[in-house]
């Protein structure tokens, strides 16, 4: 039945882990009834022992209780916890892919999440430190400029590919300290890019290969997250990985909010949007069936007012209205 199934992904919780950690997600990889392995779902089936192989995320402590105090001084209450790139997978990723097998690689500002799917599965996750900040401190250490200069240049003029910026369009670099502007080639921006994106995108690949399914991935990779936004980063992933990519925006939407969201910056939140209508969608059990008593008291005495996704869409509304 799906109780004895949820009996024994909570049970594997019972595992030794650091004090400081605690597991965010369980997912199940696959069901083994009496000795039979390879089974998806195993509810109706006939048997004596049954096991599963699953796939346990972890966070840090510290890190949880971070996020449960900034939720609640905007206002809200913590439903859940869910790993960066399994929210972005329900937003950007389509059935078929998951099934076929893809790795998706989502480049945000501090760090570049990795989520390998087969047979609708996750198989693999990872988090790496690398992502696009560091692109944004090369070009403010390579050009001299502030910090916020150097945003701007790569929002605005930023490739990922050399070869493919062109040589003839001219940027105009602003001084410091009341030092001349000077100008420079796009090409030359893009020569301060790459290197770091291929970094990015090496080290994404390592994991890929670490996680033994890298040669199962038939539709090979989407990219999303802010950091992706520079210009042909598909076409670099595609010659680094050596695998089809594509870009991945938020899809799936109605309403009044979807040019706003159709990028993929918002790939995350969009995905806690449709996580939050739909909880069941990772499969398995997640933090909010194993959360601590101290949070549970906590949520449980808030006041209750206005529904969750109601308050969300007005303050989603209200930051639209600022921009």
């Amino acid at each position: 039945t799906q109780n004895d199934v949820q009996r024994l992904l909570e049970d594997t919780t019972h595992v030794a882990l650091p004090a400081d950690r605690e597991i965010l997600h369980v997912i199940p990889q696959e069901f083994i009834v009496d000795g039979q392995d390879g089974v998806a779902d195993p509810v109706g089936m006939s048997g004596v022992r049954l096991e599963a192989d699953v796939h346990i995320i972890t966070g840090l402590v510290s890190a949880a209780k971070n996020i449960y105090r900034c939720i609640e001084k905007a206002g809200f209450q913590v439903s859940d916890l869910v790993l960066e790139p399994l929210a972005s997978s329900f937003s950007v990723l389509h059935e078929d892919e998951k099934e076929v097998g893809v790795a998706l690689i989502d480049i945000g500002g501090g760090t570049t999440d990795i989520a390998v799917f087969e047979d609708h599965t996750i198989r693999h996750t990872a988090v790496i430190a690398v992502a696009g900040d560091k692109v944004t401190d090369d070009i403010r250490k390579g050009l001299g400029v502030m910090r916020n200069q150097a945003e701007q240049l790569k929002r605005q003029f930023g490739v990922a590919l050399a070869d493919l910026a062109d040589s003839d369009e001219k940027i105009e670099i602003p001084g410091i300290g009341g030092r001349d502007e000077k100008t420079i080639g796009r090409d030359a921006l893009a020569q301060i890019i790459q290197p770091r994106m291929e970094e990015v995108l090496e080290i994404a690949a390592m994991e890929i290969k670490r996680s033994g399914y890298g040669r199962h991935l038939g539709v090979g990779c989407v990219l999303t997250g802010g950091g992706s936004l520079v210009p042909h980063t598909d076409d670099l992933a595609a010659e680094v990985l050596g695998m089809e990519a594509r870009a991945g925006r938020p899809m799936g939407l109605s309403g009044g909010l979807v040019e706003e969201v159709s990028d993929p910056k918002y790939a995350t939140g969009v995905g806690l949007v449709l996580y939050g209508m739909r909880p069941d969608i990772i499969g398995g059990t997640t933090l909010s069936e194993t959360l601590s008593e101290e949070v549970r008291a906590r949520q449980n005495g808030a006041a209750h007012g206005d529904t969750l996704m109601t308050r969300i869409a007005n303050r989603m509304k209200a930051w639209f209205d600022e921009l």
